[in-house]
């Protein structure tokens, strides 16, 4: 490495400062390609699945190949950012992830393609918590901070619904390859702008990686992601599915008995029990949970019973990304600072229930714009009150070398609820729509009742999920509004959470 990219800080200057919002449009381009490739394969996987012949059993693995590399590495991945500079890591997780969309674009076999996909979520755990913690200690002016996380989490809650629409102008227009190939184009250009604005900075003290906790969490991780993957396709009651849950728990509990003895544990638990940084990370996986609500089974809805095409599904999630831009830049900037982040995440719990009940009204005979927009546009108000606060809150007031573990609990947290999300409300929908057929005629029009049957239940039980993340916001979160003091380490001052203001 060339010396002069590696800086120790010691007077505490921030040598991103004056290139900060260069810095964010990296930061965002990064984001916005991990979040979309989680949907983007989505629309292209039939086009796939035709091209290189693979079953239907075997399909589910495109997209579960790449939820196990990625939500089993993250706390890892985060870690080692840590260790040994989040330049470093960033930039190489940009690179890896472009040539593993290479690969998967140029696959000639179902087997290359998942290994690829799997590779991608290698990468991307590297690169998800870089990001994530690049931008919490670049930015820490908390009226700046707002504004920056704002566009963050809009891009985190919205990149899903990109990733539709791009899905679906890629697959019809050219080919599905290019559904991989697309993000050479965001991580190439945003590597190479890494390179010239950041610099790598390494903590002067570098403790050695937590060998125990890392395997524990790594294992426990890969354990629920994969028994939630096989909850949507065999069930919950299939003995796979129980003994990969079971495995999980149990992992994870010896993961967190060990953090508590090691002198160097993967992750402090003094980043979790802070109330406002566990009740932001609780936060972010209910809102994992909950929002395939809105993108899988109205996606479902959409193309099957509206018929609409993959571009105009993309489309259709347009005004719900507009919602979550506006209310989460301005919730960050104008209203974080000054009511804190239990009001803010407690309302916008209450919004998203309340557009997963509207959702929940949806009947064959339903339009777009009379009965699915409504629900699309409170949701995404909800999910912008929720998402950039819980975002800046679980990441701010972490010490330095603890900024990119603390991230990638962030990353982990919607991803497991989002496994666990789809793979609930797949099976509660599923059942829905067998119990409605029970007993019925069978033929098309049935079909087409039981299927909006099975999605409004998938509304409903959102809905619920939206409800009990209300209460624990509620609960969980300390009253009042975030307070800066530049020369306190991060510590609770009373009934208000007292951060450290200057530059890692």
């Amino acid at each position: 490495m060339n010396p002069t990219e590696q800086i120790a800080s010691p007077t505490g200057a921030d040598p991103h400062h004056d290139r900060r919002w260069w810095i964010l449009a990296i930061l965002g381009i990064a984001q916005l390609m991990v979040v979309l490739d989680a949907t983007i394969v989505n629309i292209a996987l039939p086009s796939a699945q035709k091209a290189l012949h693979f079953s239907d059993a075997n399909r589910q693995w495109v997209i579960t190949g790449y939820a196990l590399a990625f939500g089993s590495l993250l706390l890892l991945g985060g870690r080692i950012g840590d260790l040994f500079g989040r330049k470093r890591t960033l930039v190489t997780g940009l690179l890896g992830f472009a040539v593993a969309s290479a690969i998967g674009g140029a696959a000639q076999s179902f087997e290359v393609l998942v290994a690829a996909r799997a590779l991608q979520g290698a990468f991307g755990a590297l690169l998800a918590p870089a990001a994530l913690s690049l931008l919490s200690t670049t930015f820490t002016d908390l009226r700046e901070r707002g504004r920056a996380f704002g566009i963050y989490g809009a891009i985190a809650v919205g990149g899903g619904a990109v990733g539709l629409l791009l899905g679906g102008v890629l697959t019809e227009y050219l080919s599905w390859r290019w559904s991989l190939y697309v993000n050479l184009a965001f991580a190439i250009p945003a590597a190479i702008a890494a390179l010239g604005l950041l610099r790598n900075q390494i903590a002067s003290a570098r403790p050695r990686i937590d060998l125990p906790g890392t395997l524990t969490a790594s294992g426990g991780l890969f354990a629920l992601v994969y028994g939630f993957s096989q909850a949507e396709t065999h069930g919950w009651g299939s003995p796979a599915t129980l003994a990969f849950l079971a495995a999980g728990v149990a992992l994870l509990a010896a993961f967190a008995v060990i953090q508590r003895r090691v002198a160097h544990p993967l992750l402090p638990l003094r980043v979790v029990l802070d109330r406002n940084r566990g009740g932001s990370y609780l936060a972010v996986g209910i809102v994992g949970a909950g929002m395939f609500g809105v993108f899988l089974f109205l996606t479902y809805y959409l193309q099957q019973t509206l018929g609409f095409s993959p571009i105009e599904t993309g489309l259709a999630f347009l005004p719900m990304m507009g919602a979550v831009m506006v209310v989460a830049t301005t919730a960050s900037t104008a209203l974080l600072p000054r009511t804190g982040p239990r009001p803010l995440m407690t309302l916008g719990m209450v919004l998203a229930a309340a557009g997963m009940v509207l959702l929940a009204q949806l009947g064959v005979d339903s339009t777009y714009a009379a009965h699915v927009l409504p629900g699309l546009i409170i949701a995404g108000l909800g999910l912008g009150l929720v998402m950039a606060p819980a975002m800046n809150t679980a990441t701010l007031g972490v010490e330095s070398a603890d900024a990119g573990v603390a991230s990638a609990t962030v990353n982990t947290m919607q991803q497991v609820g989002g496994s666990l999300g789809t793979a609930l409300l797949s099976t509660l929908s599923a059942s829905a729509a067998s119990s409605y057929l029970a007993g019925k005629q069978p033929g098309p029009e049935a079909a087409v009742q039981a299927a909006v049957h099975g999605y409004t239940t998938a509304f409903w039980w959102a809905a619920a999920i939206f409800t009990v993340g209300a209460v624990a916001s509620a609960l969980l979160l300390r009253a009042g509004a975030p307070a800066l003091d530049p020369k306190a380490e991060p510590e609770v001052s009373g009934s208000l959470p007292a951060f450290e203001g200057g530059s890692p």
